[in-house]
């Protein structure tokens, strides 16, 4: 699992200031928001976990994974609340104990401010 920071690191800004209703990164955009917000949160209220990004060599991906109390969480991320999130088999297969869940922008508050 490679770390959430990194993550958040190698992806870049682009020059794109179009309508959202427009952008083809909108659900890469909404990601990183939500994710960002909930570490600032966290890190202003000393809330420590650990965090990750899972991909497989064939792409499929977590968007983000908590470990807390010796439990996976993994999340995926979709800014229209009509999307539905999908889990890789494998990862399921994998972490058969996991819990999963997925946040848009109709129920992402839940996300940011969680206590843990």
């Amino acid at each position: 699992m490679e770390n959430i920071i990194q993550r958040l690191y190698d992806q870049a800004l682009i020059n794109n200031f179009n309508s959202l209703n427009l952008r083809q990164d909108l659900d890469t955009l909404w990601e990183n928001h939500i994710i960002v917000e909930r570490m600032k949160y966290r890190i202003d209220n000393q809330i420590y976990t650990n965090y990750f990004f899972w991909r497989t060599h064939s792409q499929q991906e977590i968007d983000f994974i908590k470990e807390y109390d010796g439990k996976l969480h993994a999340f995926e991320f979709k800014w229209n609340p009509k999307k539905k999130g999908k889990f890789p088999k494998s990862f399921l297969t994998a972490y058969p104990n996991s819990e999963t869940e997925v946040f848009n922008s109709g129920n992402y508050e839940s996300f940011i401010w969680e206590g843990i």
